[in-house]
């Protein structure tokens, strides 16, 4: 009985969730995070947008099907379809382009990682659980899915400005960030004289308005970020700094509106910057 209230439930969450990614690849900025994304090199330059919102497109259609009533048996296949297609262009984009981002669900500047990865995986769980739904997602009890959210929430890098940030921030006021370690071993002070011989740094030092304010490793890169100021709005400059890439210029760095999250500015070819 659980278990089929669980499946029941299934097509909510994946709507809701299908939706919102949906609704982040028509905002002002969408032509700019598709070209942060892997896209160019399977569509072309050209192509970019128009495949990037046609994605977009499908999972509208896919969730508002999948929210509608009769039992959205065949919606579920069409949702276990595309995230399967989801979860093989993540591995193939960070294979083969490395420094591109998501372009999921938001306007995070962040390379693909393997969060990224088990957030598609999830998501093709949970649409291969609502394909055995016997009732529609009304007929369940919506707390069921709470801990499922929860797990996509935490596995969404988009989403950790409103939870993570402020934890890693409230941990920064109690110990201060150049006196130890961080996780991987390395100094975060050898990191910042890194940061300062990075064509990325001086690309942006005149917007930077604080010392290094927060940083974090995520898999194969150190996160960085500094308080700036771009065409007068607060904001926040966060740089990707590789473990296993010592060359200055393999430092990256985007400007992100602190209050919307958007990419303000993000040069293009740091090597020939400075």
């Amino acid at each position: 009985m659980f278990a089929q209230q669980v499946a029941a439930a299934q097509p909510l969450l994946i709507g809701l969730l299908l939706l919102w990614s949906s609704y982040s690849k028509f905002g002002k900025d969408s032509a700019e995070q598709a070209k942060r994304t892997a896209l160019p090199q399977l569509v072309g330059e050209d192509r970019t947008a128009t495949a990037y919102r046609a994605v977009g497109v499908v999972e509208a259609v896919i969730a508002l099907a999948l929210l509608a009533p009769p039992v959205a048996t065949v919606e579920a296949i069409a949702a276990a379809t595309l995230a399967t297609g989801f979860t093989g262009y993540l591995i193939y984009a960070k294979i083969v382009v490395p420094e591109a981002s998501c372009g999921c669900m938001g306007a995070s500047a962040k390379p693909i990682g393997y969060r990224a990865i088990a957030r598609a995986l999830l998501l093709l769980a949970t649409a291969v659980a609502a394909t055995t739904a016997s009732t529609g997602w009304w007929s369940a009890g919506a707390l069921i899915l709470i801990p499922e959210a929860a797990l996509f929430v935490m596995l969404s890098a988009e989403l950790d400005r409103y939870w993570l940030l402020p934890l890693r921030r409230l941990r920064l006021r109690i110990t201060h960030p150049l006196s130890g370690t961080a996780t991987d071993g390395v100094p975060l002070a050898a990191t910042q004289r890194r940061l300062i011989l990075s064509p990325a740094y001086r690309s942006v030092n005149g917007l930077l308005r604080s010392d290094i304010r927060d940083y974090w490793d995520d898999e194969d890169w150190r996160f960085v970020s500094y308080s700036a100021r771009y065409d007068g709005r607060p904001a926040t400059a966060v740089f990707a700094v590789p473990h296993h890439d010592s060359t200055p210029e393999s430092i990256r760095v985007a400007v992100v509106d602190e209050t919307s999250g958007l990419t303000l500015y993000r040069p293009t070819d740091l090597a020939t910057t400075g």
